[in-house]
């Protein structure tokens, strides 16, 4: 049998070179920029009157009636159509494919005979390794080269389901009868002869000028199945490679000595030991059976392929469909996968039991294939494409002794899935579903999500475990006695303590997770000359874990009753961790406690359970066993010392506001009752970066203010520490004593802070500090700046008298920007933290996200409401995922969403609390692609803002956001290099730390007055104090701390008040020490004089013309004058500019 496993990567038009010059003899006149502007934005094609109403012809009815009763949108139809077309092989990639094989066939049929010497014997051979690890190292057996007795084109190319990118050619080598023997079949002597006779091929291909290159490979990770690669020479190298099998007669050894019962190699041989008693038969060898059975069949395989595929004229795109999908998911490749062969057969099964029909089209095949592996769970019932099988033909219940996953062949003796694990095939059923689910959903773009949008493992689950250093496999193998599975599987330790070590962690991890999943090892590919690497040379496995939230942070394992018959088990399985325990409701248990007293530490808990149990059970070292993604916690962890990520911290603040909220809503002795109290602070949806931390103030660190109430900074000290205000809005009854003219309201606004102020006082001596345009509150170590808000002011705002008298309503940005304080901004933060409410990850993926913004300088472009917004779409529009449910996982998709997302072409849409319906989903988009132009580059859409996209209207500007984009591609592959390859030295910090080459000036800062440094990407060893002390603070009194006081933020206002038309100015407001400045393209043009316009500019006189340009050495001067003790040094860039 010979497998397919040639899919698409990304899908992309390789052969556009090759078609160009057709597609462009057909249509001259044909501008490519018809349907696309010079901004990239999609419009309409323009027809002609007449070709707009000419009425459609009778396929295009037809057509349309398809597109109507079978998909959502006509658009999915012609995407299919497309995308098919896009992997087909063209006429000229089929002729060079042709060309090929006739080339090599020929070469091959001239292969010399050679003498007949032991099995043994590798002296002629020279200059070409064996593709065999020969352990053992004795094999008993003869063996000759000759021409083959036939060579057959099989697999996907015959079939017409070969598709682009990687195109693979599988070609069948019959070995002649005479080197085989019909005792070939025990103890790898048949596997053994088929290595060696690839190997003569090998050496007798290197001399052939058809070939490029040559190299070997094995067929899905089976070591005993080595494949010969192929290349064309030059420039069609990339274009197709040729896979070279050696294969048996197909009848010379009867299957049913293949039965997955029997046994074929003996324990004797493979051990080296002698047995004293002589066994009749060893323990049964169903791997190797299954693989030395597989290749006597690829012939009939493609006979029966062939013959159903004519039946159904759209089976070759149904499989093309389902390959694709399986290569986005990564399991089509490697030991044990589901590849395009295996595809091929579950259409052809399908089809045989009248499961699809045979005039069905190609995506009600693919969506029927989807329906029959979400819902047939072949780990408890296996199929079978047997119709008639022989009576020495297994049954299926042989079959499901012997192996985890079951689809038996047409021949009636062949389990097509052997190497699968139950694990992979849950994977695949878990896929299934969940892309039907997407597929149901008029609302999500299914074509994208499920076939061009690759789910990498480490983006996919939410925790990836690497197992290392494979070789301690070998010690697992001795530890669980698993010599019969090393038998069986020929030495490969890796293959055959894989299942029992997915099993043990299946059993430990329990209602931790939903589910399992582990990567497939891949196929390896070494040069003729070299020998085969070991299995220890592998790659590391990665285990992923998809979690259940509710369970998998509980520090408690609770096991049965102590007189319990299952407690013997549970101690079995859990040793020495675990010990009886009595709870508070009387039971006394076994249990297992884990350490964590954060959530940050129980994030962790996994880890240290999958260590336990390897260790104790599989003897593998802990040092083997690494959580991938962990160090990002380091990057928003509140300090070194609490060692929280601020889940904790954001609770308290929570806490304290709700606290202070009820007590708003019972102060008594107002004039108006207040209507609401509503947050619309970051800290109260858990999303900011570093929530606020109640602190105690060091009085002696500041002077204090007049009035003896406020704290003030020294100015020889360091820069204090930073109070965060923490904003909370409070709406006050309407009435008709609120007056008409909105200065008036801000009087009346000012004498609400006052009163309330002195009520808080009043009645919990809550120190506070009442302005005009609000009220600081000091309380529990925690600031809280308390703004009263009438709901008609932004409404007057927009009034305006015309000269003749009539009242008129015109926008303006005073009114927008207070109906974003006092209404968008309240709504958000009560509607995130809801979303935070149900699902616990969602703060945390947030802080993460606005940290790597803040630190490659893009939070003052896009806006933190806006990057909530991002986040939260992760969640609640998670295709073709599940919502993340660790933080790391959450992050990269979000660098991945911001950097694929067609900003250009599409809106992203919010559904906050599932308010939109399908239809207003399409009213959204049609509206954006109407107003394109006039709209915001970013363009976010939610229930509540379906056209404006308030939280991005003024930015990013085109410039920001591709920046922006630009730069979260490139942290996206740092990362995941970083993350998933254990050779290189983790460090995670390297995609948070800014690329500073880009700008014309750097203006160091001096540490001491940056006031959140310990919070910086690189934090410095030395830390100064900030006027604070440990211990807890009162929940009341004591004097105001400064507030909301950061020097370097102030510093940068000014300069964009002096410079914003010179230059752009960027900083990182968590820590960073440097303010990188970048000219503007069109500051150093020279403008016309005049006096109204010499803000940093000086004169330049040309003849009888004087201009001006703007003046460097003035402006730096400025930099250095504003920022007196706060600028350190100013590092210049001149080679980009001239001073």
């Amino acid at each position: 049998m010979v497998h397919e496993m040639e899919e698409p990567d990304n899908i992309k038009n390789e052969e556009g070179m090759e078609n160009k010059s057709a597609k462009q003899s057909k249509d001259p006149k044909r501008k490519a920029n018809d349907t696309v502007s010079d901004g990239g934005v999609l419009r309409p094609l323009k027809l002609s009157k007449k070709e707009l109403f000419k009425a459609p012809t009778v396929e295009e009815l037809n057509q349309l009636k398809e597109a109507e009763n079978l998909f959502h949108c006509s658009i999915l139809k012609m995407q299919m159509e497309e995308l098919l077309k896009e992997v087909a092989l063209s006429e000229h990639r089929k002729k060079l494919v042709d060309s090929f094989v006739q080339e090599v066939t020929a070469s091959l049929q001239s292969v010399a005979e050679s003498e007949i010497v032991e099995l043994d014997d590798l002296s002629w051979l020279p200059g070409v390794e064996v593709p065999f690890l020969l352990v053992p190292l004795a094999s008993k057996g003869k063996f000759h080269m000759e021409p083959p007795a036939s060579i057959d084109v099989v697999g996907s190319y015959p079939l017409g389901t070969c598709i682009k990118p990687r195109v693979i050619v599988d070609l069948a080598v019959t070995i002649p009868a005479s080197i085989l023997h019909p005792m070939d079949a025990i103890n790898q002597r048949y596997s053994r002869k088929r290595a060696l006779y690839l190997a003569g091929l090998a050496q007798h291909l290197c001399f052939s000028e058809s070939v490029g290159s040559l190299c070997y490979s094995c067929l899905h990770g089976n070591r005993l199945r080595p494949v010969l690669l192929l290349k064309p020479p030059g420039k069609d190298s990339s274009k197709v490679t040729l896979r070279i099998h050696a294969i048996p007669p197909p009848d010379f050894l009867k299957p049913s000595r293949f039965h997955p019962q029997k046994n074929n190699i003996k324990t004797e041989w493979f051990t080296g030991v002698a047995k004293k008693q002589q066994e009749s038969s060893g323990p049964a060898t169903p791997h190797y059976n299954s693989t030395v059975l597989g290749d006597h069949l690829p012939l009939s395989h493609l006979q029966f392929l062939s013959a159903i595929s004519a039946q159904c004229p759209a089976f070759g795109d149904g499989v093309a469909l389902l390959k694709v999908w399986m290569r986005q998911r990564e399991l089509d490749q490697g030991a044990g996968c589901f590849c395009g062969f295996h595809a091929s057969m579950l259409m052809a099964y399908l089809l045989s039991t009248h499961k699809v029909g045979k005039t069905m089209n190609a995506y009600q095949l693919f969506r029927n294939a989807l329906h029959f592996l979400a819902s047939t769970d072949l780990t408890e019932s296996g199929i079978t494409l047997a119709r008639n099988p022989d009576s020495k033909a297994p049954s299926l219940q042989d079959f499901q002794a012997a192996f985890s996953v079951v689809f038996v062949d047409p021949s009636g003796h062949l389990n097509l899935l052997a190497d699968m694990t139950a694990f992979t095939y849950k994977q695949i059923q878990h896929e299934a579903s969940l892309s039907l689910k997407f597929w149901d959903d008029p609302t999500v773009d299914s074509f994208q999500a499920l076939l061009m949008t690759s789910k990498a493992m480490i983006r996919t689950y939410d925790n990836v475990f690497q197992l290392s250093e494979l070789v301690n496999l070998q010690a697992s193998c001795k530890k669980l006695s698993l010599l019969n599975e090393l038998m069986d599987h020929s030495g490969n330790y890796v293959l055959s303590a894989l299942p029992f070590i997915l099993s043990l962690l299946q059993r430990g991890l329990g209602e931790r997770i939903n589910l399992l999943a582990h990567s497939l090892p891949q196929d390896p590919e070494w040069p003729v000359d070299s020998a085969p690497p070991m299995h220890k040379d592998q790659p590391p496995l990665n285990i992923g874990l998809m979690l259940n939230l509710e369970q998998a942070l509980s520090v408690l394992e609770k096991g049965p009753p102590a007189d319990n018959p299952k407690a013997d088990e549970f101690r079995q399985l859990w040793g020495s961790r675990s010990e009886l325990r009595r709870f508070q409701d009387g039971s006394i248990t076994e249990a297992v406690l884990w350490s964590g007293n954060s959530t940050c530490q129980r994030r962790f808990i996994l880890l240290e359970i999958i260590t336990h149990l390897l260790q104790l059970h599989a003897d593998i070292p802990e040092s083997c066993v690494r959580l991938v993604g962990g160090q990002l916690d380091d990057i928003i962890k509140v300090s070194k010392e609490m060692g929280t990520t601020g889940e904790e911290e954001s609770l308290k603040v929570v806490q304290s506001y709700d606290d202070l909220s009820r007590k708003l809503w019972q102060l008594e002795g107002l004039p108006l009752s207040i209507t609401s109290v509503q947050g619309a602070h970051q800290a109260l949806r858990y999303t900011q970066v570093f929530p606020p931390v109640p602190v105690k103030l060091l009085y002696s660190f500041f002077d204090k203010k007049k009035n003896q109430l406020g704290l003030v900074p020294r100015k020889e000290k360091p820069c204090p520490y930073y109070i965060t205000p923490i904003k909370v809005i409070v709406h006050m009854e309407g009435s008709g004593k609120w007056p008409s003219e909105h200065l008036a309201i801000r009087h009346i606004k000012a004498a609400f802070h006052i009163s309330l102020g002195e009520l808080l006082y009043k009645h919990h001596n809550y120190t506070c500090h009442a302005t005009p345009a609000y009220l600081d509150v000091y309380k529990d170590g925690l600031a809280f700046r308390i703004q009263v808000a009438y709901h008609r002011e932004p409404q007057i705002l927009r009034e305006s008298l015309t000269p003749e008298g009539m009242l008129i309503y015109r926008e303006n940005a005073e009114a927008q920007a207070l109906e974003l304080e006092t209404q968008h901004k309240p709504f958000l933060t009560s509607t995130l933290h809801g979303l935070q409410q149900q699902l616990g990850c969602f703060g945390v993926v947030c802080r993460l996200a606005k940290r790597w913004l803040a630190s490659q300088f893009l939070l003052e472009y896009i806006r933190e409401e806006a990057a909530d917004l991002l986040v939260a779409s992760l969640f609640l529009h998670p295709a073709p995922f599940t919502p993340p449910s660790s933080p790391q996982v959450g992050f990269l998709r979000f660098l991945h969403l911001l950097s694929t997302f067609d900003w250009k072409n599409n809106p992203l849409i919010v559904n906050l609390n599932g308010k939109l319906t399908a239809a207003e989903h399409t009213d959204i988009k049609n509206d954006f692609v109407a107003s394109r132009e006039s709209l915001p580059t970013m363009f976010i859409a939610t229930p509540t803002d379906k056209k404006v996209s308030v939280w991005t209207k003024k930015a990013p500007s085109v410039q920001m956001l591709q920046r922006a984009v630009m730069l979260a591609a490139e942290s996206l592959h740092v990362l995941e290099t970083h993350l998933i390859d254990s050779s290189q030295k983790q460090d995670i910090r390297v995609a948070f730390r800014p690329p500073l080459e880009d700008y014309d000036v750097l203006i160091h800062l001096v540490p001491q007055q940056v006031p959140l440094l310990a919070k910086a990407v690189d934090p410095p060893a030395i830390t100064f104090q900030k006027g604070t002390f440990r211990g807890e603070p009162s929940a009341s009194g004591g004097a105001l701390p400064v507030i909301d006081y950061d020097p370097v933020r102030l510093y940068l206002s000014e300069l964009r008040d002096a410079f914003g038309d010179l230059a752009l100015f960027f900083y990182d407001p968590f820590g960073g020490t440097v303010i990188a400045v970048l000219w503007k393209p069109t500051a150093f043009e020279p403008q016309p004089f005049k006096t109204s316009l010499m803000n940093a500019r000086r004169v330049d006189v040309s003849g009888d013309v004087a201009t001006t340009v703007p003046n460097i050495e003035a402006i730096l001067q400025d930099f250095r004058i504003i920022g007196e003790g706060l600028v350190k040094k100013l590092e210049l860039r001149t080679e980009k500019w001239a001073v």
